[in-house]
């Protein structure tokens, strides 16, 4: 049946394809940009951390780096004039992001601004750079890593999930935009990964992974053509059942999970 079709063309071979992952330096963008690489993907890795990008590059022969701070919208856009002066990447991943708990008992409203810069102000400077390319050439993939913290407000994720909401929504904008021009989009959302951000975490992360097993299921989802690739499915099975649950129930339940 057509409905249940892949929403996005499988990709598999990823020999000679240029793609752009900002926010390379640590965790599950530089697992991914690995994982490409060794696919035969021409990779270009951006971050802030000039001096993990160049130690990816020396181990990573063939690929590139480009020092960038996302929430620069000159810096994003000069970035991708030199890189593809005359084209687009065959695929940008997103995966630029910032995490500090917070609650409202300790609210802290600059570094609440500091996620919404670089979880997704970020994310709209580089679609800004590459999406008139992409749409001119009538082909590509945009992928944005946003995360299960976004499906519902959860404890200590007052300034994270607000910012990874807003990235699902505008996935699925982007898709409805963006399908006529015959570019893909897809939204990534991980469960725990163990990463930087994560480490931040003082409890017990269920269902805990590494960025390498990460960066596999993100290439397995887009070999199938998925919109939403989720991982591990043992941990977000659940957060999917929690996010269609009456709120009296989610409530009452994350109260007494989370107490």
């Amino acid at each position: 049946m057509a409905w249940m079709q892949s929403l996005n063309p499988a990709l598999r071979d990823w020999r000679g394809q240029s793609v752009w992952i900002v926010g390379a330096s640590s965790g599950i963008g530089r697992a991914t940009a690995s994982a490409l690489h060794a696919q035969g993907a021409l990779v270009t890795v951006s971050a802030r951390n000039a001096q993990a990008l160049d130690s990816f590059v020396q181990s990573h022969p063939g690929s590139t780096a480009h020092v960038l701070d996302c929430s620069d919208a000159l810096a994003v856009a000069q970035a991708a004039q030199q890189c593809w002066p005359h084209s687009a990447p065959a695929m940008v991943l997103y995966c630029a992001g910032h995490y500090q708990p917070m609650r409202a008992q300790a609210m802290d409203l600059e570094d609440m601004r500091r996620h919404w810069e670089v979880n997704y102000l970020g994310a709209l400077n580089v679609l800004q750079s590459v999406l008139p390319a992409m749409r001119a050439r009538g082909t590509g993939h945009v992928s944005l890593v946003a995360s299960v913290a976004g499906y519902r407000g959860l404890p200590n994720s007052l300034a994270y999930g607000p910012t990874k909401a807003a990235m699902i929504n505008l996935a699925e904008n982007l898709y409805l935009d963006l399908q006529a021009d015959g570019i893909a989009v897809s939204v990534v959302n991980p469960g725990f990964v163990q990463t930087p951000l994560t480490a931040k975490n003082s409890f017990s992360m269920p269902a805990l992974i590494s960025p390498e097993q990460a960066a596999q299921a993100m290439l397995q989802g887009w070999a199938r053509g998925q919109f939403e690739i989720d991982f591990p499915r043992r941990f977000t099975v659940w957060m999917k059942l929690l996010r269609i649950m009456p709120r009296r129930w989610y409530f009452y339940l994350v109260g007494k999970v989370t107490a």
